[in-house]
């Protein structure tokens, strides 16, 4: 009986207890990777078949009234590939790489700027929007200089 509750607590040990939690991440980042590739793929169908359903479109123009769908498609894109390089930096350092999200957030908000149609959208909003950039901007010049002077 000793022998067993010996065997208890050494399994539930601080040390097994943190590899645990480590293979835990390790597979959670893998099969989010596995998605998000998933993701990645779809969002391309659907500017695929966006594009390809505006160019057949029998009316003049109508590609030109959708080009900020089809920008805003395109970001989607990008967004999804920087999420996509959050998680494989995670995968080889096992920490979370603050500039990426930073920069992902930049660029989701200026996905939000582009498809913003200003006719149905409220002051506040634009000015919420003006802070969400001002804020990030300031945050990765921080992170960003602060990166530097660590690599000399």
């Amino acid at each position: 009986m000793k022998k067993l509750i010996k065997q208890l607590i050494q399994a539930i040990s601080d040390e097994n207890f943190r590899y645990l939690i480590e293979n835990v991440e390790v597979v959670v980042s893998k099969l989010l990777s596995i998605l998000m590739v998933l993701v990645i793929f779809a969002v391309l169908a659907d500017l695929a078949i966006f594009i390809v359903k505006q160019i057949l479109s029998q009316s003049e123009g109508s590609l030109n009234q959708n080009l900020f769908k089809v920008f805003g498609l395109f970001l989607n894109v990008l967004i999804a590939l920087e999420i996509l390089e959050n998680i494989s930096g995670y995968l080889k350092k096992h920490v979370l790489q603050v500039e990426l999200v930073i920069v992902t957030s930049l660029i989701a908000i200026a996905r939000k700027i582009i498809i913003l149609d200003l006719k149905i959208t409220d002051g506040i909003e634009i000015i919420g929007l003006g802070i969400a950039i001002l804020a990030l901007s300031v945050s990765y010049f921080i992170i960003r200089s602060s990166n530097s002077k660590t690599e000399h």
